[in-house]
């Protein structure tokens, strides 16, 4: 059949005649094959950006759980029994298994699906994957390092243990050798035995080394040459046992202080990784949305050169009589016509189901932006703009979000307020989906890049991002916020529950001329019933 479809083109281009039915019918072959292409892309597309996210999550999971398992490290570091320990192991020994499972999940993706063989899964990146890869080594590290603490804890709790019975014993011989020196009124004895006991403070509280311990034993050994006594000997041997005990805690309490810093830079490291993973993943996917919607703007420019080259030839070498060309001619005026009328169609298509796409991200429902889109229409009529420009506007308002494809997922769909950082983060979706917009000479792109970057705008100027006020707001952002604002309100977010029409209505009537132009609520409010009949017919099904 693509043989037969070249045949019949140079076929035309040498000027000979040939049945124009055929002709036509092939045409409409290549035509459907091109839109079928189109459809194709777009299932690619968002095919691929589920694919992305999932990776997205996979990885923030991955971190997420390194994060979990280094403050159970710390905790076990303040455990106080064997018991709390061994509840701790548990406590990691589940994380642990939890990380390998999303680990597995990467290994079984590494298998190809049918897509694969087009597009390569975006962890299979060389930058990415090597970043993942780092990842799975630094979970090692932790393990190695929780393993050791593990021991460490374990004897630092039998130390303290066997300490808190041996310091008792200590500190009553000392005591009893002290009442029995100050009974001597030996000036020399006292202090000797004052040495003793400040070297038993220092040992045992502040410097806890092997140094110090030396020095208190060679203190009690002076003592003992000038007050030779059974009971010094009984004090020399419990000091000895004591202060082992305190150096080795010491020791212990150090080494856990050092695995503590080398994994806190381990996991601080892998955030690193995570960051710079995601960049890569917005990067890639930025330029795969461009690089597919350059092809679906090829292929629909495609449709339009081959009906006008097509045309051009049959006009020229296909011999007919007058009336034949007549009959012909609107018979092929009837096919263009629904040749564009298909062509426009894809193109609404296409921009639909990008606007849908942003949306997905957040978690929000395709029908969003069909209410979106019917709110549009409704007020741009209301206002006294044309049917035309009106079905336009519908069309166009879906993209307002289409920004979105470039926030990242954590802050995205994150559950709570945002703070400042994220909050200006996620403001910037406004000025990318005008990036992403704005070079597309079509009507409809330009309108949609119009309302992307201004569907956030207030009337009063205190919108963003370029902070505009009143009617240097474009008709279609004023619009467009007021429909998207409407809807966002009274549906259920990832970060709310919906709002009560009572609570919505009283909110419009605050912010009239404040956040919305005054004559849009005014249009709202007279032709309620409308919106509403729209927000019932659209409603979201679960």
């Amino acid at each position: 059949m693509f043989f037969d479809i070249i045949n019949y083109y140079f076929l035309l281009k040498l000027g000979v005649k040939v049945n124009i039915k055929k002709i036509v019918k092939i045409s409409f072959i290549i035509i459907s094959f091109i839109v079928l292409l189109i459809g194709m892309i777009n299932t690619t597309i968002i095919y691929q950006i589920r694919e992305n996210n999932l990776t997205k999550q996979l990885i923030n999971d991955l971190v997420s759980m390194q994060e979990k398992m280094n403050e159970l490290l710390k905790d076990t570091t303040l455990v106080t029994s064997l018991d709390e320990l061994e509840s701790k192991k548990a406590s990691f020994i589940k994380y642990e298994l939890e990380f390998e499972e999303i680990e597995k999940i990467f290994s079984l993706r590494d298998e190809n699906d049918f897509v694969d063989f087009f597009i390569s899964d975006i962890h299979k990146d060389k930058i990415i994957s090597s970043k993942l890869q780092l990842l799975y080594e630094s979970e090692k590290q932790i393990e190695e390092a929780f393993d050791t603490i593990y021991e460490l804890e374990k004897e630092k709790i039998n130390l303290k243990n066997q300490f808190d019975i041996d310091y008792p014993i200590e500190n009553d011989i000392r005591k009893s050798i002290d009442l029995k020196i100050q009974e001597l009124k030996d000036y020399e004895l006292y202090r000797l035995f004052s040495d003793v006991k400040y070297y038993s403070k220092e040992t045992l509280y502040q410097y806890r080394n092997q140094i110090t311990l030396d020095k208190w034993l060679k203190k009690i050994e002076l003592f003992n040459e000038k007050y030779n006594h059974q009971e010094i000997d009984e004090y020399k041997q419990i000091v000895t046992k004591v202060g082992n005990q305190v150096v080795l805690l010491k020791n212990i309490e150090d080494k856990e202080d050092d695995l503590r810093s080398k994994i806190y830079n381990v996991v601080n490291q892998n955030k690193i990784y995570s960051s710079e993973i995601e960049k890569k993943i917005v990067e890639l996917s930025t330029n795969f949305i461009n690089l597919t919607y350059f092809a679906i703007l090829l292929l629909v420019v495609l449709i339009i050169l081959f009906i006008t080259i097509l045309g051009y030839k049959v006009y020229k070498n296909v011999g007919l009589s007058v009336d034949e060309i007549e009959t012909k001619v609107q018979e092929g005026l009837e096919e263009i016509k629904n040749l564009n009328q298909e062509i426009e169609k894809t193109q609404k298509e296409v921009v639909f189901t990008m606007g849908a796409i942003g949306e997905s991200r957040s978690k929000e429902t395709g029908n969003h932006v069909k209410r979106v889109a019917e709110y549009s229409k409704l007020l741009a009529l209301y206002y006294g703009l044309d049917e035309k420009e009106a079905e336009m506007l519908k069309q166009a308002s879906p993209m307002h979000d289409i920004g979105k494809v470039a926030i990242p997922d954590a802050i995205l769909n994150k559950p709570g307020r945002f703070d400042e950082n994220e909050r200006e983060i996620m403001n910037t979706h406004a000025a990318l989906g005008y990036e992403m917009l704005k070079h597309s000479n079509r009507p409809l792109l330009k309108m949609a890049a119009i309302v992307a970057n201004e569907h956030h705008e207030k009337w009063d100027g205190s919108g963003y991002p370029r902070g505009l006020s009143g009617e240097n707001i474009h008709i279609y952002g004023r619009i467009t916020a007021l429909a998207d604002v409407f809807d966002a309100l009274g549906s259920d977010r990832v970060y709310k529950a919906a709002w009560n029409d009572e609570k919505i209505f009283n909110l419009f009537k605050e912010e009239r001329a404040k956040h919305f132009d005054p004559k849009l609520i005014d249009i709202f409010f007279e032709h309620l019933d409308e919106f509403l009949k729209i927000r019932e017919t659209f409603k979201d099904k679960f």
